[in-house]
């Protein structure tokens, strides 16, 4: 079980890291905010999909195709902490030493889309106001930065861990009594 698991989590977690990688290496800011953030989560979602993999090579192989709700839960919920693991490792350093003006960039892009959108000026100040706080603690802090890298991907992964579980859970049936 250990390895489905492990090789699961690990192919979740190396495909989930593929758009951001290639998107901050390569394209930057040529897509718009909810374009990117769109591909982002499609990128997770097939990622996490290996969620239904794992479940269904560990009931099929190791438990002769049966497997509980709570056991397919908690098969799914582990795949999903070591891929999201490996997604906010490979962010982390990714930030640190290819993108560390990513706040700075993000921001920017933030008011450049408000303004080709015809925001206010007030608008636009007040929204400043409102990221500027959290890009510098996001900036300063490693474990800020840590745990809402850990908030993008690992919700995708639980909801998708409770989908899998509810639908490849397959309870042993109970002997019928003879009479």
């Amino acid at each position: 079980m250990k390895r489905i698991i492990w090789n699961c989590g690990l192919v979740a977690g190396v495909i989930s890291v593929l758009w951001p990688v290639i998107n901050e290496g390569l394209q930057s800011n040529s897509l718009s905010l909810n374009t990117r953030m769109i591909f982002g989560y499609a990128t997770m979602i097939l990622a996490l999909s290996v969620i239904f993999v794992g479940i269904k090579n560990y009931r099929d192989t190791y438990n002769n195709g049966q497997i509980t709700f709570g056991k397919a839960l908690g098969i799914g919920l582990l795949i999903t902490l070591i891929a999201s693991t490996v997604y906010v490792v490979i962010w982390l350093i990714d930030f640190q030493y290819f993108v560390p003006d990513y706040g700075e960039k993000y921001h920017a892009q933030v008011i450049a889309e408000m303004k080709a959108s015809g925001a206010s000026t007030a608008e636009i100040q007040k929204k400043t106001a409102d990221i500027s706080p959290m890009m510098a603690q996001y900036k300063a802090s490693f474990t800020f930065r840590a745990m809402f890298t850990y908030l993008e991907i690992a919700p995708v992964g639980i909801v998708i861990s409770l989908i899998a579980a509810l639908i490849l859970k397959n309870n042993p049936k109970p002997a019928p009594a003879n009479l």
